[in-house]
């Protein structure tokens, strides 16, 4: 036994004499350290983490294999070797310590380090574990306080999503491509429940496979970035990839198996359940084909990039999207309840080309173009219904073409003392034009075309950016100092359509142009047949607009390591816009590095945002359906005599107060972000009710838009996610992401107007709806070998709406009070669960299989008051039931 004994004594004194001490730096790709990496000796408990310079040091047999990892890095396994030296670079890892573009100028600044949250997203990542085919989509379900939805019956909204963070509205957050500023849509949002009188950048227009990844700065940053970001900022930044190239083919359907009681409503609430699916092929009301799936989505992607001179890079991105129409239980006038179908083609480049060891000259931009197709609401008599063409009726097809160009270029430089320099022009411009089909001008009876070119709006950006910045490592413990001046100009255009789409004619088939000596066609009973195309009249000459700003700005701001654990950073911007005048705005921000796993981090800010050209001249006559029942509604610029007669002034910017206090935490494989938030937004622009406007030619109604409201908004995003390789080489993930929000309309700014119509209960209903209380989600994720899995569980909160109800006597119901209660539809909490499968094939192939929204789980079902004429509202969980498909992923 003593034998035994000794022996074990001597190899274990043997082994530790062997035992030596090993140091070394950790960095990322791009050079800079990463704090907080996990450094394990392979097969024990001995272990250490690296430390805020991203320098470690462990003792451990010459023999031995150290493991290095951290979340979002992929791990890296290296045998000692007698080494005692050794530096690591951490590669393809896009987590919380991704040295970020947005939110921070300076060049050492990460996720997990700075001042005020930033999600990073790695969008190959998503793009291959999940079945969005749209940005919008993906971002749904991978950062917390992100927003959107599909929408229907909304005309234009129908083709674009609106979008938002926080709560708040889509334009008050602005996008950036690597850095540069994102023109927005000319879109202004009338109808549906997000984004009501609001414009918003099309994030959809931005091929998904071109994209690198997306930085979300969810804080306030007019002070750093201008106007447009109250909630936060968006930064794209695409791929720059050599050598390589990578794509994926798939296909996509929704299962039509809606869980509704149609016997509630009997024959004519039955629409688009079997036996009354409306014909997508033909236009009218004819009756179609059962189908189980529809909404069927192709999407096939490319993706390549060569190198450039020595470190320069030319990397392109090509995607086409062909998306069917999805149909679901509806009421009889409105027979076309769902998603739009969309033909879409994608060309993108991103370009580096080095001049010398300093300088660098860039580009990159490229052209989106959608052919899209919504129903309208259903015209099923009367009036607006000529028989010869329609016996039956008809539901109108808004279609568009819109197009998306934008190209960024400029020369960036380092001067021999350290300095920074970027110069750019970004253009960029967003083309909207309808072509109303299957419909007819009723005014011109048996005569009249069933499609026309009903005009549309434009809206073209060009800035120009000058930036400088200088890292000084010697002052304090690093120091950054960032100023610059941007001048931008901006055009927002109505152009009218064909004669047909807006004309009313007489019973001659003579345009009406002096009402008072010239009668319009009359039906049968005789009521006068409205004009223009039905489901969107078209723009008219009177419509035409043709409006410019410019704006300048100059901005300064400063980081301060006052010592290794505290930051302290602050930014100031002037701004001065040609239409309204000037506003200055600045910001406060600290990080608190309180141990070496915990940093506490908050913010105070002003902001800004400018109204839009579009908010400001936008006007059309149209058709509202309200209950189902058609009014003539006016909606007037508001630089209008209509408008100022009302008692309504000129637009002005809306302001903001941002706070934020959070914190991040980093333990081996555990990362958590907590982050408080409260923004109070003064005179925010909102679109009014309708007034009554009978001394206005052929029109019940006016509305407009208004400075009208003032809000706060207080929540808290949480972030927890924990990744770990285990000991048989396979791979286990959990992410929480969870919003919690709450938004009062703290004022109604509706002068001597009724505030009922100015911004009743039923608009602040719209409004509150747009920030929900609650989004969770959940995802779990495991990988070994060939395999990997993905699940994610998904609760949307309860919201509540006010449908057409509101528009009734309020005598019937008894009480106002009574009246909202009966209007009031409740859409009780849900939760979505969405699987993906991932299997490779060979090195160059992977398959993906899976399904959104697996259990099929709708809203809840509501009458046939609703603002879309469906079962249901465009609430934040959407309205299409399960989406099931299939992904091959190449890379060559």
């Amino acid at each position: 036994m003593k034998y035994i004994y000794y022996s074990v004594l001597i190899l274990f004194s043997i082994n530790y004499s062997l035992a030596q001490n090993i140091t070394g730096t950790i960095k990322d790709a791009l050079g800079v350290p990463i704090p907080n990496v996990n450094i394990v000796e392979k097969g024990t408990s001995n272990g250490t983490i690296s430390d805020f310079d991203g320098k470690y040091s462990i003792t451990a047999p010459a023999t031995a294999t150290l493991v290095f990892s951290y979340i979002g890095y992929n791990s890296e396994t290296i045998d000692i070797n007698n080494r005692t030296i050794i530096d690591v670079t951490l590669q393809d890892g896009v987590g919380l310590d991704e040295v970020v573009l947005v939110g921070s100028r300076s060049p050492k600044r990460t996720a997990v380090d700075t001042a005020v949250a930033i999600d990073v997203i790695d969008v190959a990542d998503v793009t291959t574990q999940v079945g969005k085919v749209e940005i919008n989509e993906m971002l749904q379900y991978a950062a917390p306080s992100f927003n959107a939805n599909k929408q229907t019956g909304s005309d234009g909204a129908d083709h674009v999503d609106p979008a938002s963070l926080r709560g708040l509205g889509p334009d008050q957050t602005l996008v950036l491509i690597n850095g540069k500023r994102r023109h927005q849509s000319s879109l202004i949002n009338i109808f549906g429940t997000r984004g009501r009188g609001n414009t918003g950048t099309d994030l959809n227009a931005i091929p998904a496979s071109s994209i690198k990844r997306i930085e979300i700065l969810r804080d306030g940053a007019s002070a750093q970035y201008g106007s447009d970001a109250i909630a936060g900022v968006i930064n794209i930044v695409l791929k720059d990839n050599v050598d390589e190239l990578t794509g994926s083919v798939s296909y996509g359907a929704y299962s039509t198996n809606a869980d509704v009681k149609t016997s509630d409503f009997g024959e004519y609430g039955a629409w688009n359940t079997d036996g009354y699916r409306l014909d997508t092929e033909k236009d009218g009301n004819a009756i179609g084909k059962d189908k189980n799936f529809d909404g069927g989505s192709v999407k096939v992607t490319a993706n390549y990039g060569f190198e450039v001179g020595e470190g320069g890079y030319a990397n392109f991105t090509t995607e086409y999207l062909s998306k069917n129409k999805t149909l679901r239980p509806a009421f009889d006038f409105r027979k076309g309840f769902g998603e739009a179908a969309i033909d879409g083609f994608n060309f993108f480049g991103n370009f580096a080309v080095p001049v010398s060891d300093k300088t660098e000259i860039y580009a990159f931009g490229g052209r989106n173009y959608r052919d899209t197709d919504a129903y309208a609401f259903t015209r099923n008599g009367g009036e607006r219904v000529v028989e010869s063409i329609y016996p039956n009726g008809f539901t109108p097809r808004i279609t568009s073409i819109i197009t998306d160009n934008s190209l960024s270029a400029g020369v960036r430089t380092e001067t021999t003392s350290g300095w920074k320099i970027d110069i750019s022009n970004t253009f960029g411009k967003n083309n909207f034009h309808y072509f109303i089909k299957g419909t007819l001008n009723a005014s011109l009876e048996d005569v009249s075309p069933t499609d026309f070119d009903a005009g549309g709006h434009s809206l073209s950006q060009n800035t120009v950016n000058f930036d400088f910045s200088k890292y000084y490592e010697e002052v304090l413990n690093g120091m950054n100092l960032a100023f610059g001046a941007e001048y931008r100009t901006e055009k927002f255009i109505i152009f009218a359509g064909e004669e047909g789409s807006y004309g009313t004619y007489t019973e001659n088939g003579i345009l009406i142009t002096d009402p008072e000596n010239q009668t319009q066609a009359e039906d049968d009973l005789g009521n006068p047949r409205p004009g223009g195309s039905q489901g969107f009249p078209g723009y008219s000459p009177a419509n035409e607009v043709n409006r410019s700003r410019s704006n300048l700005s100059l901005y300064a701001d400063a980081e301060f390591d006052l010592t290794e654990t505290f930051l302290l950073s602050a930014a100031a911007r002037f701004e001065n816009f040609s239409d309204f005048g000037s506003t200055m705005n600045g910001k406060l921000a600290a990080r608190l590095k309180a141990g070496n796993n915990f940093n506490i981090r908050g913010s105070l800010s002003t902001g800004f945002r400018a109204p839009s050209l579009a908010q400001i001249y936008y006007n059309l006559k149209f058709t509202n359906f309200v209950g189902g029942q058609a009014l003539e509604s006016l909606l007037s610029p508001n630089n209008s005599p209509v408008t100022a007669s009302f008692g309504i002034g000129p637009l002005k910017e809306e302001k903001a107060f941002n706070a934020a206090l959070g914190f991040t935490s980093s333990f081996g494989d555990f990362t958590a972000t907590i982050d408080g938030y409260y923004i109070n937004v003064k005179d925010r622009i909102v679109l009014t009710g309708n007034f009554d406007a009978p001394q206005i030619e052929n029109v019940e109604a006016a509305q407009f838009f208004a400075n009208g409201a003032d809000t706060k908004t207080t929540g808290l995003d949480v972030i927890l996610a924990y990744k770990t390789r285990l000991a048989d080489d396979s791979s286990i993930g959990a992410t929480f992401l969870g919003n919690f929000n709450d938004m009062e309309i703290d004022k109604v700014k509706n002068g001597t107007l009724d505030e009922q119509i100015f911004f009743g209960e039923r608009d602040k209903a719209f409004l509150l709806t747009s920030a929900p209380k609650s989004k969770m989600s959940l995802n779990l994720n495991y990988s070994k070998n060939k395999f990997d899995a993905a699940l994610t569980f998904t609760r949307f909160s309860e919201v509540e709406l006010l449908d057409y109800q509101m528009y009734e006597d309020t005598a019937d119901y008894g009480s106002f009070a009574q009246q909202i209660a009966a209007a009031t539809d409740t859409y009780d909490a849900k939760i979505v669960t969405d699987l993906n499968l991932g299997f490779k094939l060979s090195e160059s192939l992977k398959l993906n299989v899976g399904s959104n929204n697996l259990f099929n789980i709708y809203p809840d079902q509501q009458d046939d008051w609703t603002e879309a004429g469906g079962y249901w509202d465009s609430v934040q969980m959407g309205f299409s039931g399960a989406y099931y498909y299939a992904k091959l992923n190449y890379k060559f």
